[in-house]
């Protein structure tokens, strides 16, 4: 007895020296990616304020000189479970991407106002506010970013990124400001968004980012990365064995190719079987997408 005794604390020992030695080896990745809190950055735009959080890489403070390139994510508030600390460290360590520097830009109650397209609410009077939010990105939150730290002024070298209805107003921003941003990340669009029948600013009735694009005359210096999952969603609304979500964002790839995007760097599409609709998936393929973007 004793002996089974003495064996099981040994075991308990090691196993909580273990779990002790990972949990310390974690928070000592994490530390080397500093975290700036912006309390109740204020938006005139808006009428509203929020708590941006800046992540900044290893050697920013060291690097007096060098500029970031930059990346803006919407739904900010979800950072945790987007895992974006983690993932920047992780891949910082492996060299897999450069150093860069990320805004997590957080939504409120008004998220289904704020995000959208900002040409015209959908057929739901959805995204009344795009247009506004939009305005406090690019002329209010970015200027005031580009004040307080070092980062990059070359648009090729500054991203957009959202998932979800999050990643509809990524793709708007960034495709109406290409002189701000060269690359857009997007998992799990809402490319469903839809004109109203007596819409006038866009055609009627029309999925509203696949018009936006094939109203375009010039083709923007952009790249884009797009995901979605075959569990995404169940809805197939013309019944041809390609869920919405899926169908959706090919159809707005196609145009992106009719404009003149080529595959492969200029569009990167990624679909994920058995993925769904949550952050377990999404945070999953963050560090494809920033190793496309940034690697």
């Amino acid at each position: 007895m004793d002996f089974i005794f003495w064996l099981t604390a040994v075991l308990t020992l090691l196993i909580l020296l273990t779990l002790y030695e990972a949990k310390r080896r974690r928070a000592a990745l994490l530390a080397t990616v500093a975290v700036v809190q912006l309390p109740e950055f204020a938006s005139q735009a808006l009428g509203n304020s929020r708590e941006m959080t800046v992540f900044l890489p290893p050697g920013y403070n060291q690097a007096a000189n060098r500029r970031y390139p930059t990346l803006y994510v919407n739904d900010g508030q979800d950072q945790v479970a987007l895992q974006i600390r983690e993932t920047l460290a992780k891949l910082f360590q492996r060299q897999q991407i450069p150093p860069i520097i990320v805004v997590a830009m957080p939504t409120n109650a008004d998220r289904l106002q704020e995000y959208g397209t900002a040409v015209c609410p959908n057929a739901q009077n959805l995204g009344t506010k795009a247009g506004e939010y939009g305005r406090f990105l690019t002329t209010e939150l970015m200027p005031a970013i580009n004040q307080q730290f070092r980062t990059s002024h070359n648009p090729a070298e500054i991203g957009i990124f959202g998932v979800s209805l999050g990643g509809l107003s990524a793709f708007d921003i960034g495709w109406n400001h290409p002189d701000l941003f060269g690359v857009v990340g997007v998992m799990s669009g809402s490319f469903w968004w839809r004109a109203a029948e007596d819409e006038t600013r866009m055609p009627p009735n029309q999925l509203i980012a696949q018009a936006m694009v094939r109203g375009t005359a010039v083709k923007p210096p952009l790249r884009l990365w797009f995901e979605a999952a075959t569990q995404d969603e169940a809805s197939d609304r013309d019944n041809n064995g390609v869920i919405d979500a899926i169908q959706d964002t090919l159809e707005l790839i196609a145009e992106l190719k009719v404009l003149g995007f080529k595959p492969g760097d200029e569009v990167m599409y990624v679909e994920v079987p058995g993925g769904r609709h949550n952050y377990e998936t999404w945070s999953q393929l963050f560090p494809q997408f920033l190793c496309w973007a940034f690697g």
